[in-house]
Protein backbone atom coordinates (compact mmCIF):
# COMPACT_ATOMS: atom_id res chain seq x y z
CA UNK A 1 0.00 0.00 0.00
CA UNK A 2 1.35 3.41 -0.98
CA UNK A 3 0.18 6.47 0.94
CA UNK A 4 0.89 9.87 -0.56
CA UNK A 5 1.36 12.94 1.61
CA UNK A 6 0.60 16.52 0.80
CA UNK A 7 1.30 19.76 2.61
CA UNK A 8 -1.51 22.06 3.68
CA UNK A 9 -1.55 25.78 4.36
CA UNK A 10 -1.21 24.93 8.05
CA UNK A 11 2.38 23.81 8.75
CA UNK A 12 1.14 21.77 11.71
CA UNK A 13 -1.15 19.72 9.43
CA UNK A 14 -0.29 17.13 6.79
CA UNK A 15 -2.71 15.47 4.41
CA UNK A 16 -2.37 11.69 3.91
CA UNK A 17 -3.90 10.09 0.80
CA UNK A 18 -4.20 6.29 1.15
CA UNK A 19 -5.34 5.81 -2.45
CA UNK A 20 -8.75 4.52 -1.42
CA UNK A 21 -12.02 5.82 -0.06
CA UNK A 22 -11.73 7.03 3.53
CA UNK A 23 -15.36 8.10 4.06
CA UNK A 24 -18.17 7.21 1.65
CA UNK A 25 -20.00 10.42 2.47
CA UNK A 26 -19.42 13.54 4.49
CA UNK A 27 -16.45 14.15 6.73
CA UNK A 28 -15.49 13.74 10.36
CA UNK A 29 -13.42 16.05 12.53
CA UNK A 30 -11.97 14.90 15.86
CA UNK A 31 -10.24 17.21 18.30
CA UNK A 32 -9.59 14.62 21.02
CA UNK A 33 -9.11 10.91 21.58
CA UNK A 34 -12.47 10.81 23.37
CA UNK A 35 -14.27 12.30 20.38
CA UNK A 36 -12.48 9.78 18.12
CA UNK A 37 -13.95 6.76 19.93
CA UNK A 38 -16.36 6.20 17.02
CA UNK A 39 -13.50 5.95 14.50
CA UNK A 40 -11.00 3.11 14.87
CA UNK A 41 -8.68 4.94 12.44
CA UNK A 42 -8.80 8.28 14.25
CA UNK A 43 -8.49 6.53 17.60
CA UNK A 44 -5.22 4.83 16.62
CA UNK A 45 -3.83 8.12 15.29
CA UNK A 46 -4.55 9.83 18.62
CA UNK A 47 -2.41 7.18 20.31
CA UNK A 48 0.64 8.68 18.59
CA UNK A 49 2.59 11.39 20.43
CA UNK A 50 1.68 14.98 19.64
CA UNK A 51 -1.41 14.30 17.48
CA UNK A 52 -3.91 17.05 18.30
CA UNK A 53 -6.56 16.71 15.59
CA UNK A 54 -7.66 14.21 12.95
CA UNK A 55 -9.91 15.05 10.02
CA UNK A 56 -11.34 12.37 7.73
CA UNK A 57 -12.42 13.32 4.21
CA UNK A 58 -13.65 11.33 1.25
CA UNK A 59 -10.19 10.18 0.17
CA UNK A 60 -7.77 11.65 2.70
CA UNK A 61 -6.82 11.89 6.36
CA UNK A 62 -5.48 15.17 7.73
CA UNK A 63 -3.44 15.05 10.92
CA UNK A 64 -2.58 18.11 12.99
CA UNK A 65 0.33 17.87 15.41
CA UNK A 66 1.49 19.92 18.36
CA UNK A 67 4.61 22.06 18.13
CA UNK A 68 6.50 19.63 20.43
CA UNK A 69 7.31 17.19 17.60
CA UNK A 70 8.65 17.80 14.10
CA UNK A 71 7.02 16.17 11.07
CA UNK A 72 10.15 14.16 10.15
CA UNK A 73 9.78 12.31 13.47
CA UNK A 74 5.98 11.94 13.42
CA UNK A 75 5.23 11.38 9.73
CA UNK A 76 6.55 7.77 9.55
CA UNK A 77 4.47 6.87 12.61
CA UNK A 78 1.32 8.33 11.06
CA UNK A 79 1.99 6.51 7.77
CA UNK A 80 2.51 3.25 9.68
CA UNK A 81 -0.68 3.68 11.70
CA UNK A 82 -2.78 4.41 8.60
CA UNK A 83 -1.28 1.49 6.68
CA UNK A 84 -1.76 -0.88 9.62
CA UNK A 85 -5.37 0.24 9.99
CA UNK A 86 -6.22 -0.44 6.35
CA UNK A 87 -4.41 -3.77 6.31
CA UNK A 88 -6.36 -4.86 9.42
CA UNK A 89 -9.67 -4.57 7.57
CA UNK A 90 -11.27 -2.57 10.38
CA UNK A 91 -13.80 0.09 9.38
CA UNK A 92 -12.82 3.76 9.38
CA UNK A 93 -15.98 4.62 11.30
CA UNK A 94 -18.18 2.46 13.46
CA UNK A 95 -21.71 2.58 12.17
CA UNK A 96 -24.26 4.10 14.51
CA UNK A 97 -25.80 0.65 14.84
CA UNK A 98 -22.48 -0.89 15.86
CA UNK A 99 -21.82 1.84 18.41
CA UNK A 100 -25.34 1.47 19.79
CA UNK A 101 -24.98 -2.31 19.90
CA UNK A 102 -22.22 -2.06 22.51
CA UNK A 103 -23.55 -2.64 26.00
CA UNK A 104 -21.02 -0.92 28.26
CA UNK A 105 -21.56 0.87 31.55
CA UNK A 106 -20.11 4.37 31.03
CA UNK A 107 -18.03 3.91 34.20
CA UNK A 108 -16.42 0.84 32.59
CA UNK A 109 -15.52 2.53 29.28
CA UNK A 110 -11.76 2.42 30.00
CA UNK A 111 -11.92 -1.32 30.72
CA UNK A 112 -14.01 -1.91 27.59
CA UNK A 113 -11.49 0.02 25.49
CA UNK A 114 -8.65 -2.08 26.92
CA UNK A 115 -10.58 -5.27 26.09
CA UNK A 116 -11.20 -4.07 22.52
CA UNK A 117 -7.53 -3.22 22.04
CA UNK A 118 -6.52 -6.71 23.18
CA UNK A 119 -9.08 -8.29 20.87
CA UNK A 120 -7.86 -6.18 17.93
CA UNK A 121 -4.17 -6.84 18.60
CA UNK A 122 -4.13 -10.48 19.69
CA UNK A 123 -7.38 -12.25 18.84
CA UNK A 124 -8.84 -10.87 15.62
CA UNK A 125 -5.72 -11.45 13.47
CA UNK A 126 -5.61 -15.12 14.48
CA UNK A 127 -9.34 -15.59 13.96
CA UNK A 128 -9.18 -13.79 10.60
CA UNK A 129 -6.52 -16.30 9.54
CA UNK A 130 -9.17 -18.96 10.01
CA UNK A 131 -11.76 -17.05 7.97
CA UNK A 132 -13.73 -15.53 10.83
CA UNK A 133 -14.05 -12.52 13.04
CA UNK A 134 -15.00 -11.66 16.61
CA UNK A 135 -16.92 -8.49 17.37
CA UNK A 136 -17.00 -6.87 20.81
CA UNK A 137 -20.61 -6.41 21.96
CA UNK A 138 -20.26 -5.35 25.57
CA UNK A 139 -18.80 -5.46 29.06
CA UNK A 140 -20.81 -5.37 32.28
CA UNK A 141 -20.05 -6.63 35.78
CA UNK A 142 -16.96 -8.53 34.67
CA UNK A 143 -18.66 -10.29 31.75
CA UNK A 144 -17.43 -9.67 28.20
CA UNK A 145 -19.92 -10.40 25.41
CA UNK A 146 -18.65 -11.20 21.92
CA UNK A 147 -20.27 -12.08 18.60
CA UNK A 148 -18.47 -14.63 16.45
CA UNK A 149 -18.72 -14.18 12.67
CA UNK A 150 -17.71 -15.91 9.48
CA UNK A 151 -16.04 -19.26 9.86
CA UNK A 152 -16.16 -18.89 13.66
CA UNK A 153 -19.94 -18.72 13.76
CA UNK A 154 -21.17 -22.20 14.48
CA UNK A 155 -17.69 -23.73 14.44
CA UNK A 156 -17.48 -26.77 16.73
CA UNK A 157 -14.33 -25.43 18.37
CA UNK A 158 -15.70 -21.90 18.87
CA UNK A 159 -16.70 -22.61 22.48
CA UNK A 160 -13.20 -23.86 23.28
CA UNK A 161 -11.68 -20.85 21.52
CA UNK A 162 -13.95 -18.53 23.46
CA UNK A 163 -13.42 -20.07 26.90
CA UNK A 164 -9.91 -21.51 26.79
CA UNK A 165 -8.30 -18.93 24.55
CA UNK A 166 -10.02 -15.57 24.64
CA UNK A 167 -11.33 -15.72 28.21
CA UNK A 168 -7.93 -16.76 29.59
CA UNK A 169 -6.16 -14.03 27.60
CA UNK A 170 -8.56 -11.31 28.75
CA UNK A 171 -8.52 -12.46 32.38
CA UNK A 172 -4.71 -12.41 32.32
CA UNK A 173 -4.43 -8.81 31.03
CA UNK A 174 -7.64 -7.35 32.45
CA UNK A 175 -8.20 -8.67 36.00
CA UNK A 176 -11.71 -7.17 36.08
CA UNK A 177 -12.87 -9.74 33.49
CA UNK A 178 -14.54 -12.76 35.09
CA UNK A 179 -15.97 -14.50 32.00
CA UNK A 180 -16.59 -14.27 28.27
CA UNK A 181 -19.91 -15.14 26.64
CA UNK A 182 -21.00 -15.48 23.04
CA UNK A 183 -24.08 -13.57 21.89
CA UNK A 184 -26.09 -13.64 18.68
CA UNK A 185 -25.86 -10.80 16.20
Amino acid sequence: MFIETDVTPNPATLKFLPGRVVLEQGSADFDSAEAAAISPLAKVLFELPAVERVFLGSDFVSVTKSDDVAWPALKPQVLGAIMEHYLSGRPVMMSDAAAAAEDVDPEDRAIADQIKELLDARVRPAVAGDGGDIVFRGYRAGVVTLHMQGACSGCPSSTATLKMGIENLLRHYVPEVTSVQQVAA
